[in-house]
C-alpha cells in the first residue's frame, strides 16, 4: 500500500464514514501522487484525489445514486476544503 494512503485526510475521511454510515467495510485510498500534474492536483502529491470503497447496511434497498449521494453528502467538509476529486465504489 502507498504511504499516501495513510494521509490525514485520508484518516479523518475514513472516522467520518465509520461515524455516519457505520460501515461493514471500508477503504479510503489517497489517490493523489496518481494525478500529479492534473488539475486540482498539488505538489504535495496527496490530498487532492481519492477513492472509497464502501459497504454499508444503510445502503440496503438503496439505488447506486442514492448510495453515492449518501457518501458524498457525509464527506461534503472535505470536499469544501479542498479535495478535488473523489470515485466511490458502494458494495453490497
Amino acid at each position: 500500500m502507498n504511504q499516501a494512503n495513510h494521509s490525514s485526510t485520508a484518516v479523518q475521511m475514513d472516522a467520518c464514514l465509520r461515524e455516519r454510515l457505520d460501515p461493514s467495510s471500508l477503504e479510503v485510498l489517497d489517490e493523489s501522487y496518481q494525478h500529479a500534474g492534473h488539475a486540482g492536483a498539488n505538489d504535495s502529491g496527496i490530498g487532492t484525489h481519492f477513492r472509497v470503497r464502501i459497504a454499508s447496511p444503510l445502503f440496503t434497498g438503496k439505488s447506486r445514486v442514492t448510495r453515492h449521494r449518501l457518501v458524498y453528502d457525509a464527506l461534503q467538509e472535505f470536499m469544501a476544503a479542498g479535495v478535488h476529486a473523489l470515485a466511490i465504489e458502494t458494495l453490497d
